[in-house]
């Protein structure tokens, strides 16, 4: 199968980028201090595309009303600012797909929930920032994912078209977004959701199980 698209854009944490074993090693520091088990990667990484809200849910069981959740986000979030692309990849097959995107004066980017703070610097550490041709973050906007506004205004800053774009993601926000904006929807199985999770119930238009998938996709 091909299809028409002038654009790609990523979602960021299991999609383009493997960063669940940064983000679980955060959180085994919280654990740790907090006198609890460490998480091995794969208990972890399931959780990863919920941001600290589904780590420390896995972690602590925690939700967002706890009254010191805000204490335990900040703990989460100031060992992974310290330690972001440790051992963040691209994930297998990636940079094939982005210097195809690039070969044929394609536009890519990233539309992710992940804030501006710790989006910024990895995508610089990994030496993409001064490829992508957008970036919309998690506070970019009022709203995020699975609202349609960020990926519209992704397509507002690259002069794009959603018909003719691409959106590419790991999570059921993500194909609602893209769906909603318009865009081709493809969610993938490599991605950080639940084995209890159904993907083929997302709606989304493919579904794609590695990302040099995306290569016949764009022939």
């Amino acid at each position: 199968m091909s299809i028409r698209a002038q654009s790609v854009l990523f979602d960021l944490d299991g999609t383009l980028v493997d960063t669940a074993p940064d983000l679980v090693a955060a959180l085994n520091k919280v654990l740790v201090a907090h006198g609890r088990p460490a998480l091995s990667v794969e208990q972890g990484r399931p959780y990863v595309s919920r941001g600290a809200m589904g780590l420390l849910y896995r972690g602590f069981g925690l939700q967002t009303d706890h009254p010191e959740y805000p204490v335990y986000v900040e703990e989460l979030l100031g060992h992974y600012r310290s330690a972001l692309s440790v051992q963040s990849v691209l994930f297998g097959g990636m940079e094939a797909v982005l210097a195809r995107l690039e070969a044929d004066e394609r536009v890519w980017g990233v539309v992710t929930n992940k804030a501006a703070n710790l989006t910024e610097p990895l995508l610089k550490e990994m030496g993409l920032s001064e490829r992508l041709a957008v970036l919309v973050c998690g506070d970019t906007l009022a709203e995020k994912k699975p609202s349609p506004k960020p990926l519209l205004h992704a397509c507002d800053l690259a002069n794009i078209t959603p018909e003719q774009t691409i959106y590419v993601g790991d999570d059921p926000r993500d194909v609602e977004a893209a769906n909603a904006a318009g865009m081709i929807s493809v969610a993938v199985r490599y991605g950080y959701y639940d084995d209890s999770e159904n993907i083929e119930d997302w709606g989304a238009d493919i579904i794609i199980d590695h990302p040099k998938a995306l290569l016949t996709l764009l022939n």
